[in-house]
């Protein structure tokens, strides 16, 4: 969809549709009138569905009145716009392919170009990794940081010594990935950093002396959380045996103390206005029953206002399975929006899983006059208003329920009329609209729900046969067979 566009007093918008969406487009385009001022004609094209023309057809039928300034084309619309641009000799827009989106194409704020920068390391946990054969912990690294990880943190088991961690550090450095170590144990921080670690999670009291040796940034903790005389006893001890290091007052989960250690990192930014820090927001994620986007942003949000510069996340449990990618995409909103100082909206929706950034119903109007307005035998499908409807020639069917919707099919129309593949087509259609209902997310048909960052685009599950109905509309080359007489 091309940038927002500011109406001119003279402006003359002229948009195209087919002879389905006739109903639904006036009713949208209208709206859009009395809200923008906006002078506007409707080309209904001699063909069904909008979707299937192309600039080239357009070329032929296409009827422009004097007064038009713009013309917008549907989305599909896209290939060829160029030619047909040169020969009406006006902008030629290609706009949604949903034309309940088309009120976006007047208002949409626009994205900043620096939109997408971080300075947010995120540090991705691989959990008992000394259970795992080099070759899976490599796998796995590979895959945290396709997701956005900057370091691979070799999570070392508390309760038996890994004598191999040197080979695992190393075969990790070897493919190019920074590597951290997470133990408590001298020996494995030593020969995990001689062959390339070069973090160590974490140090107090316990083994601080040895971090003097290492060579590498270390992680500074208290002994305990909320313990500030250790914490500031292993602080000044790595200052003065010049060992570089982050601070991490530690995360305590909700139950225990979370809301007093979200002010513990807070203070110790206060009072070391320059250190680096971290935070370990696992504690938080994979300790409570909730999915875990929303509380990945909001803890990268307050990490960026205490320029905490480094989180440690895992993806241990289900439903924390993407922290990865969540925060990849946290870290870039927060930084824009702190940047410029307005809310992280309108950036981005790939955080908005659950439910959708904003549902787009057909007007009542419109939807009763698609389903008057449909001559051919091809089933539609929508899902509003708590009900799936089901729409074809002489035909409007809807209920919320669609096991009962598919018996009233059965038994209101000719039974030959739904065969084995159709009848899976629709049952797999109506469990995608049954979701988008149940949820509150839009339902297109033949296209996949949104679901931000997990979405996975879907082909079009076009049914072709000879019998009376179809379950999606005609083909592209279908209507290409005949472009002078198109269907009705």
């Amino acid at each position: 969809m091309n940038a927002s566009l500011t109406v001119a007093p003279n402006d003359h918008y002229h948009f195209v549709t087919g002879r389905l969406a006739e109903a639904a487009v006036r009713a949208v385009v209208e709206e859009l009138a009395e809200q923008h001022s906006l002078s506007f004609s409707i080309g209904v094209m001699p063909i069904t569905v909008a979707a299937l023309m192309t600039p080239k057809w357009l070329k032929r039928h296409l009827q422009i009145p004097a007064q038009a300034t713009h013309v917008i084309l549907p989305g599909y619309c896209q290939n060829g716009i160029e030619e047909l641009t040169e020969s009406i000799q006006i902008p030629v827009i290609c706009g949604p392919n949903d034309c309940r989106a088309i009120p976006e194409l007047f208002g949409g704020k626009k994205r900043q170009a620096d939109f997408g920068q971080h300075d947010i390391d995120i540090i991705a946990e691989i959990n008992h990794a000394p259970r795992r054969s080099i070759d899976e912990v490599i796998r796995i690294g590979h895959q945290l940081r396709a997701e956005g990880a900057d370091v691979i943190d070799f999570g070392c088991d508390p309760s038996t010594r890994c004598n191999a961690v040197g080979d695992y550090v190393a075969a990790l450095v070897d493919q190019g990935l920074r590597v951290s170590i997470d133990t408590f144990d001298p020996w494995e921080a030593a020969a995990a950093t001689k062959r390339g670690a070069s973090l160590v999670l974490s140090v107090n009291s316990t083994n601080r002396l040895a971090a003097v040796d290492w060579g590498c940034e270390v992680v500074a903790i208290p002994d305990v959380p909320g313990d500030e005389k250790s914490f500031q006893k292993t602080i000044d001890f790595l200052s003065d045996n010049n060992v570089p290091f982050r601070l991490d007052p530690i995360l305590e989960p909700i139950g225990g103390s979370f809301t007093e250690s979200l002010v513990r990192y807070a203070k110790v930014r206060r009072d070391y206005p320059d250190a680096a820090m971290m935070m370990g927001i696992g504690n938080l994620t994979e300790l409570t029953d909730v999915d875990s986007a929303g509380i990945n942003f909001m803890l990268l949000a307050i990490c960026q206002e205490l320029k905490i510069h480094s989180v440690l996340t895992t993806q241990v449990i289900n439903w924390a399975r993407s922290s990865v990618r969540e925060c990849d995409l946290a870290r870039r909103l927060t930084h824009y929006s702190i940047r410029h100082g307005v809310p992280p909206k309108r950036l981005s929706d790939g955080l908005v899983m659950l439910r959708d950034a904003k549902l787009r119903p057909f007007p009542s109007a419109g939807l009763t006059g698609l389903a008057e307005s449909i001559k051919d035998n091809n089933y539609r499908l929508f899902a509003q208003d708590d009900q799936i409807h089901l729409l074809s020639a002489g035909l409007h069917l809807n209920d919320s329920d669609p096991f009962r919707l598919f018996d009233r099919l059965m038994n209101e129309s000719v039974s030959d009329n739904v065969d084995a593949g159709h009848a899976f087509y629709l049952g797999y259609e109506m469990a995608k609209a049954s979701i988008a209902l149940t949820l509150g997310k839009q339902y297109s048909q033949d296209q996949s729900l949104d679901w931000g960052i997990l979405t996975k685009t879907e082909d079009l599950h076009r049914i072709k046969r000879s019998s009376r109905h179809r379950a999606t509309a005609p083909s592209q080359s279908e209507i290409e067979s005949a472009p002078d007489n198109p269907p009705a």
